[in-house]
């Protein structure tokens, strides 16, 4: 089954999301323990996991973005209750 331009464009939006919060850490203009960092990180893996997956199984492609989607949410999750527990101790 071939991609539409559509699945393309979702494709290349997921990668860009992935490739912005990469930039923006090494570029030192966003913070990899901050929510939008992982956010980015996670909603990009997460659509191009979906694609890995349908319309033809990618093995690599699943681990690779599986194992993104869930880091991204563990630092996301770990990043917000830090925030929250400064927030206690302020």
């Amino acid at each position: 089954m071939e991609l539409t331009l559509t699945h393309q464009l979702f494709q290349l939006c997921g990668a860009m999301l992935i490739l912005l919060a990469y930039a923006g850490h090494q570029l030192r203009w966003m913070n990899a323990g901050r929510p939008m960092y992982n956010i980015l990180n996670g909603l990009g893996s997460a659509i191009l996991f979906v694609y890995a997956v349908w319309p033809r199984f990618q093995a690599g492609f699943v681990v690779l973005e599986s194992v993104w989607v869930v880091i991204s949410l563990y630092a996301l999750w770990r990043a917000t209750r830090k925030d929250k527990t400064v927030a206690e101790h302020a």
